[in-house]
């Protein structure tokens, strides 16, 4: 596949057939993927790869029972890891200091640099993925399902799979939205409703308004699909998790 047109005309992918993913194809695409950028080359993430039919049911409620994780052929739990660093430092005789904001941010950039670069790969061969944005909301629920010991976070879900049709395109903002040149461009009302207007006019975007009993797709998004209150209640079970298990003296 063209390079270029790759990255144009990319996909998510939500329905896969049945076909499985070849574990020797999934090994060497996580191997390469695992060459991604990362904070001083310390590698501080993991993945868990769940196969089986009854482990993937067993996570779909903590997804929200997206269709995609029990169709998909594997889900990978890309996790913030800095147990397996810490151990390295305890058994050498150094004093890890990494169960702080600091690193939980590295971390977090290096799981998903490798989340990504696996992403594209897999995608380059033929394959389909989804990032899952649930993972997060239960984070604690999935740690305890894969096991996770301390210091090991759960950060990005994908499932991967054979494609099963054609996805649709996602909608995106124009370049000239996103790119600042020098310095941070402030945005007037007008050229914000000039930035949103094509996503505003996409018949499921007037659909999601009609459904929801809305006025504006913003509303949608800040009052419907991601309200205030759902994502402070969520902040607060994230952050007691991470106190709990991340910073947490004696990685």
């Amino acid at each position: 596949m063209e390079i270029d047109r790759y990255f144009a005309t990319r996909r998510t992918v939500r329905r896969y057939t049945s076909r499985q993913i070849e574990p020797e194809l999934l090994t060497r695409l996580l191997d390469e993927a695992s060459h991604a950028p990362n904070t001083g080359n310390m590698q501080l993430y993991s993945v868990i790869v769940t196969r089986s039919a009854e482990d993937k049911q067993a996570l779909a409620p903590l997804h929200f029972n997206q269709p995609s994780v029990t169709g998909c052929s594997v889900l990978l739990t890309f996790c913030i890891d800095i147990n397996r660093f810490g151990l390295w430092c305890k058994e050498s005789d150094a004093d890890a200091g990494f169960d702080n904001l600091q690193m939980l941010l590295a971390a977090a950039i290096d799981t998903s640099l490798f989340a990504q670069q696996f992403n594209t790969l897999a995608e380059l061969h033929g394959l389909g993925c989804c990032y899952l944005g649930t993972t997060a909301y239960n984070a604690p629920q999935i740690a305890e399902a894969l096991k996770l010991p301390d210091g090991v976070v759960p950060l990005i879900s994908l499932t991967v799979g054979y494609p099963d049709g054609d996805a649709p395109a996602s909608d995106r903002l124009p370049i000239e939205a996103i790119v600042h040149e020098g310095e941070y461009r402030r945005y007037t009302p007008a050229q914000i409703r000039e930035i949103y207007a094509s996503q505003e006019a996409r018949d499921d975007s007037r659909q999601f308004i009609a459904e929801n009993s809305k006025s504006t797709l913003a509303q949608v998004f800040a009052e419907v699909r991601y309200p205030r209150a759902t994502n402070e209640a969520f902040s607060k079970t994230l952050q007691k998790y991470l106190d709990s298990t991340f910073y947490k003296r004696g990685n």
